[in-house]
């Protein structure tokens, strides 16, 4: 069978990307399940080649149908937009900001035309970002505008635990007030298909409650009363798989052993502090509902530690094998 091909844009030259790229491709087991292209610059992953010391090879390609796909050979579509030479690791660099856009933009673009079959982004940094004049603040923003989608979906996923958010980047009490019918059965919706899009079939999703012990009746808090219950309740009326409220100290270690697909969040930091507790490295991200899948690490540039050969690969090993997992079954 045809091995899926996975995109990597290479992130923020001054950042980690590179580095872990390199230990990632480095695992021969990769090559054995995916045919990894690499979107970036190939002056920059020699400069960190030259600290590593893996003795990987660069191979330059302009199509990736030219890939070699051997272990110790990373093909690479070299954009040369950055000078190695001047570049400082773990500074903030508009030039890197501006370069680690293009990455994204020519991994979209071949997403889009069917020569990737997902992408496994690396990290970017957002000052760089803005100093690069890039007007947007991340990978999801981007990556919906370059593929005309509307609110793509995230998903976190280690092990088999997956799990979807109500909300994300709002504060606490923001976050609580969010916990409204119409926005739960609304994501109820888009989370089994999700699911169903990444092969799953006829999943059922576990809702989280919002409170502890889910407010017990509405003693501390009436959001599973008023918001959560109805929700799941129309929903399943309408035979959707769906269950919940389920109290959030439990759901996520039942959905860990199996009992769901997946699990509806109510706020950022209840499903990440749930995926991260489990296995930090391999907590993968997960961009659903564009044309091609996205996975990510889940973590930062690494400022502090650029350059200096002690970052780890497994998160990018990880959500490169992740990627190329889901890409032959995710349904555009």
């Amino acid at each position: 069978m045809r091995k899926p091909v996975i995109g990597i844009p290479m992130g923020d030259p001054a950042g980690i990307g590179s580095e872990i790229i390199l230990k990632a491709l480095a695992e021969d087991e990769i090559y054995d399940i995916c045919t990894p292209v690499v979107i970036g610059s190939a002056d920059v992953l020699n400069k960190i080649e030259r600290v590593i010391k893996y003795g990987l090879k660069l191979n330059k390609i302009s199509r990736t149908t030219d890939a070699e796909s051997t272990p110790g050979i990373v093909d690479i579509i070299d954009l040369n937009n950055i000078d190695a030479n001047a570049l400082e690791w773990g500074i903030i660099n508009g030039n890197a900001g501006k370069a680690a856009y293009e990455y994204i933009v020519k991994a979209a673009e071949l997403g889009m035309h069917g020569d990737f079959d997902a992408i496994a982004t690396t990290p970017i940094n957002k000052e760089s970002i803005k100093a690069g004049k890039v007007d947007f603040i991340g990978h999801t923003e981007m990556l919906a505008h370059l593929s005309e989608t509307e609110d793509p979906l995230t998903m976190f996923q280690v092990r088999n635990m997956r799990v979807f958010f109500l909300s994300r980047h709002l504060s606490l009490r923001d976050a609580c007030d969010a916990v409204k019918k119409d926005k739960v059965k609304d994501y109820i919706k888009r989370s089994l298909d999700a699911l169903q899009r990444l092969g799953i079939k006829n999943p059922l999703l576990a809702v989280a409650g919002l409170n502890p012990h889910n407010g017990e009746h509405g003693m501390f808090g009436d959001e599973e009363v008023k918001e959560i219950s109805p929700a799941v309740e129309e929903c399943a009326a309408e035979g959707l798989n769906v269950i919940g409220p389920i109290p959030g100290d439990s759901v996520f270690a039942m959905a860990l052993k199996g009992r769901y697909e997946g699990v509806l969040s109510m706020y950022h930091d209840q499903g990440h502090i749930a995926t991260k507790t489990v296995d930090f490295e391999r907590t993968i991200s997960l961009t659903i509902g564009m044309p091609f899948l996205r996975t990510s690490v889940d973590h930062g540039t690494a400022f502090d530690i650029a350059g200096k050969g002690i970052a780890s690969g497994v998160s990018m090993y990880e959500a490169i094998r992740l990627a190329a997992e889901y890409a032959s079954v995710y349904r555009r």
